[in-house]
């Protein structure tokens, strides 16, 4: 079912392309200026936002084996992902149940116990409490009442999401919106992690802007890679989630769509809500680089990490050193260009002197992530459930 999507994506494409037409919103959208940078909503959108949906922390690619782990923090929260010898994957509060210790440092790496750095208190991969350092000095402890505090988790299309509130009541599979489907079609589960890194950036709402628009790519990367890029966008929707791509001309080399590869067909940037941008290269073979946009500890900061994910692992020395000329050149664009303007931007902004920015008719992606932020902010718990349907919005 979800080929046949990507399928009728590709018609679609190709037949905006011949036309010379895109999908335009009914109007330009103005969005308050003061969303950038308004200390009040920023705290809001943590709350309601970052600690209300699921956020994808890791990729299969990263803790493929039994055993494997992920330490890091995200917003604010330190989290604990392991993959049990059953394979599942389960994530935890970073924090140890006798004083608050975290126990494992950020990074990855391979354990049968988690051991707090601070008392000893061992843990298994299931987060249970299985020793107490001097127990017998120490007095009885009920284990069964302090295993680690387990957050909401979910393996879908090779890749994994967390809740950050262990008490959410938000389904991840109601979140996703079918959006999963699609996804499955990269393969992830069998891909390469070849490295990362981080780049600091602007409010995370002006760093997620311009993953969604096309509009600047001949303008902002003329010097780089866009002078010949198109600035025309379509969008399609699950939920809050987005793919975009540009009208496509040379799907008409194929006598028949139904012939599309499906690294052609998954061409563009695919948007995961309200964090994440997947967007395919070919640099050393076909690759992604998978950023994790997270809020930092002000409304004019975030960062970014950057993952770059292989299709395959490189076979020959020559082709890992072209994936990592292609990852280090995409570090360059985002950092050099993309956020180094995203914090004169934010600069601006903070004058107050103007008071909305805009988002053109040609500009939907951004008009819909901005009206999905608006719908978080003024929906309450009970009612957020019913905000996530399958299908184009």
């Amino acid at each position: 079912m979800s080929r046949t999507k990507l399928i009728e994506m590709a018609r679609e494409s190709l037949a905006h392309a011949q036309a010379g037409t895109i999908d335009q919103t009914e109007a330009i959208h103005l969005e308050p200026a003061r969303h950038y940078f308004d200390e009040e909503r920023w705290r809001l959108e943590m709350e309601r936002i970052f600690k209300r949906v699921p956020l994808m922390l890791a990729m299969t690619a990263e803790l493929p084996n039994p055993g494997d782990y992920k330490a890091m923090d995200a917003v604010d929260t330190p989290v604990l992902i392991s993959r049990g010898q059953d394979g599942e994957v389960r994530a935890f509060v970073n924090m140890c149940r006798h004083r608050g210790s975290q126990i494992m440092p950020a990074g990855t790496g391979n354990a049968k116990r988690f051991s707090c750095p601070y008392h000893a208190w061992t843990y298994d991969q299931s987060g249970a409490l299985v020793g107490v350092f001097s127990e017998k000095d120490f007095g009885t402890v009920d284990r069964s009442c302090y295993s680690l505090i387990e957050l909401p988790a979910a393996e879908r299309a090779g890749l994994i999401w967390v809740h950050l509130n262990p008490d959410a009541t938000l389904d991840i599979d109601d979140f996703l919106s079918g959006y999963d489907g699609i996804l499955q079609h990269f393969d992830f589960e069998n891909w390469h992690f070849f490295e990362n890194r981080v780049l600091q950036g602007p409010n995370w709402k002006i760093a997620y802007d311009g993953y969604m628009d096309l509009y600047h790519l001949p303008v902002l990367h003329r010097n780089s890679f866009g002078a010949d890029m198109r600035n025309q966008a379509l969008y399609y929707a699950w939920g809050p989630h987005q793919r975009v791509g540009s009208p496509d001309a040379s799907l008409a080399n194929y006598d028949d769509i139904e012939d599309v590869g499906i690294a052609h067909l998954m061409a563009g940037v695919w948007t995961i809500f309200p964090h994440v941008s997947i967007a395919g290269f070919d640099g050393g073979g076909r690759g992604v680089m998978i950023s994790q946009l997270f809020p930092g500890a002000t409304p004019q900061e975030s960062y970014t990490v950057q993952n770059y994910l292989m299709e395959k692992a490189p076979e020959s020395e020559e082709i890992r050193k072209q994936a990592h000329e292609q990852f280090k050149f995409l570090e360059y664009v985002v950092k050099e260009e993309d956020y180094a303007t995203g914090l004169r931007q934010q600069k601006a902004l903070l004058t107050g002197t103007m008071p909305h920015v805009m988002f053109g008719r040609n500009e939907g992606g951004g008009q819909r992530f901005h009206g999905w932020v608006d719908r978080l902010l003024n929906t309450n718990d009970q009612a957020l459930p019913s905000l996530f349907t399958n299908g184009r919005d």
